[in-house]
């Protein structure tokens, strides 16, 4: 079975960081990308970042460029979510998620995702 765990999360103040934490286990983690999005109250579900499953390449939404850093340890089956100067508007549940087919690149569109944890809640005050 497989699961992802998201820790990490909490309150923190505009400019601030955090750093998320998604565990996988029960599938060969080395073998697929791994993308984060987020969910604010009342709004649709979002593409973040993600990260090709060898981790050589990444691709972050505008909103997010140059403040987040997605990585990846492929022996501790973990992606990471590095958030700098964090912005009121950054406020939400962060998911992780797998990709749908081994060996491809990350989408950005959550239908190209497969798995998901429960994901870990950020707020950031102003």
């Amino acid at each position: 079975q497989v699961q992802l765990v998201e820790s990490g999360g909490g309150l923190v103040q505009a400019g601030g960081s955090l750093r998320l934490s998604c565990a996988v286990s029960g599938m060969p983690f080395s073998s697929y990308a791994m993308g984060w999005f987020r969910q604010a109250p009342g709004k649709e579900r979002e593409f973040v970042a993600t990260i090709t499953w060898s981790g050589g390449a990444t691709n972050y939404a505008d909103s997010v460029k140059g403040r987040f850093t997605i990585s990846r340890d492929n022996a501790k089956n973990t992606v990471y979510l590095q958030m700098n100067s964090l912005k009121p508007e950054d406020t939400a549940v962060y998911y992780c998620a797998r990709a749908s087919t081994a060996y491809g690149g990350g989408g950005i569109s959550p239908q190209q995702y497969i798995n998901w944890g429960q994901g870990t809640q950020v707020t950031v005050s102003s």
